[in-house]
């Protein structure tokens, strides 16, 4: 890990490394591939896949044969984590207010209605293993949120089909729509629309780097609900947290790819043993490549002079995840003002966060916690606002509204605020 010794030192890293977020090359590679698929529709989903996946699918759809089967594929005891993930990110969700309002005063009903998106694309990372649990924590919010229809779309596995965690997960969540397809060929089918994919509404979910730069580029034909880069986690520990601990929750980040592991402390001697400690744990991982990757080439070590400045420190980060592994970590939830999500005290780990602990696992990254929130229920809604006036109230507020439209230089403004206080 790359090791600042100051607060000072820590913050000048953190600001090149929110600098670094777009991606021109990724860019300009899927924008030619997005072209393609808005003129050639299935066709060039399919060519796309083939070329760039090595796999060529008979159809885009699954058949709801294969939905329905897949529980008969997995091994004992996935169906039932599937299964528990389900029941508690719907649990969680349906906590969330969600409702709009309508307030009456003296001739005038003022409100706000809220309406849930009709269709919504969940795109579900293929790779190297299918990450399922991206399906539960982007399709159970939108369906708490009242969205009537939602597609996925995933990588093919070698042989043409989908891993069965996908379909058995929409087999568990009623979604009959599943799409072979993966990459920036399967976000501009979502947004644009093909002969066999409806368009969506919004695209949600996250994806590599060409999947967040063709998110970027279909933006504004379709809403998107973030352009995620690689995951990140800042540890605040303080000297009485558990070695054992800070090491495992850094590496259970620096596994995935691109991934950048942070540790912020006041104490030299857990820094230290952090250090000693990290070589051997990542040996003894399957995953050894990508977490060493990750800790040796964006892995940071921010030495501070107390919890104050570690919470500083936290804030201008704005991490995806914060997780607090200090004596009284309750006292300084009050000072968190930018974090995707924040994990609080030894027991509450990022790692079940990802699979079962209720909030969605798709929060902002890349300093983006600054302005924005994980993945709930409002992603997936809109707010309209409703107005109804009586005569009596416009006879009040009219004229003024009136001179401020003058003044704005808007007279047919003016004039049709004028129309209803007049009886000529």
């Amino acid at each position: 890990m790359r090791v600042f010794p100051t607060l000072e030192a820590g913050l000048e890293a953190f600001a090149a490394r929110s600098a670094a977020a777009l991606d021109p090359e990724a860019q300009a590679t899927v924008r030619p591939i997005l072209e393609a698929v808005e003129r050639g529709g299935d066709r060039a989903v399919l060519d796309a896949s083939e070329r760039l996946d090595g796999v060529r699918p008979a159809t885009l759809a699954v058949t709801q044969a294969d939905i329905d089967g897949a529980e008969a594929e997995l091994g004992p005891g996935l169906a039932d984590g599937i299964r528990l993930a389900v029941e508690r990110v719907r649990h969680y969700y349906a906590r969330q207010p969600a409702g709009g309002f309508l307030a009456q005063e003296r001739g005038a009903l003022l409100g706000q209605l809220v309406r849930p998106l009709q269709r919504v694309g969940c795109y579900v990372p293929g790779g190297t293993h299918p990450l399922f649990s991206s399906l539960v924590m982007t399709a159970v919010p939108a369906q708490v949120a009242g969205v009537p229809e939602i597609a996925v779309a995933t990588p093919p596995q070698p042989d043409g089909s989908v891993a069965p965690e996908i379909r058995f997960a929409a087999s568990l969540l009623g979604i009959a729509e599943v799409y072979r397809m993966g990459g920036a060929q399967a976000v501009a089918a979502l947004a644009y629309g093909t002969e066999s994919v409806p368009r969506v509404d919004k695209v949600v979910g996250p994806g590599n780097r060409y999947v967040v730069a063709a998110k970027r580029e279909v933006f504004g034909r379709v809403g998107v609900e973030a352009l995620p880069g690689p995951t990140e986690t800042l540890i605040l520990a303080d000297d009485g947290a558990d070695v054992r601990h800070v090491v495992a929750d850094l590496l259970a980040q620096a596994e995935h790819l691109g991934a950048q592991p942070v540790l912020v402390t006041p104490s030299q001697r857990l820094a230290a043993e952090v250090q000693a400690a990290l070589p051997g744990a990542i040996d003894s991982l399957p995953t050894a490549a990508a977490a060493r990757e990750s800790v040796e080439e964006r892995g940071m070590l921010v030495l501070v002079r107390d919890l104050h400045e570690g919470v500083a420190a936290a804030n201008a980060y704005a991490p995806e995840h914060l997780c607090l592994l200090v004596e009284d970590p309750w006292a300084w939830v009050s000072e968190v003002r930018n974090a995707g999500g924040l994990f609080i005290g030894e027991n509450s780990m990022e790692a079940l966060g990802d699979y079962l602990a209720g909030p969605s696992h798709v929060m902002p990254t890349s300093g983006t916690a600054r302005f924005s929130s994980f993945l709930n229920v409002r992603d997936f809604q809109k707010v309209i606002p409703l107005v109804s006036f009586s005569a009596a109230v416009v006879a009040e507020i009219g004229p003024a509204a009136a001179r401020l439209a003058r003044a704005e230089g808007l007279e047919a403004h003016a004039r049709a605020i004028q129309a209803r206080l007049t009886s000529d």
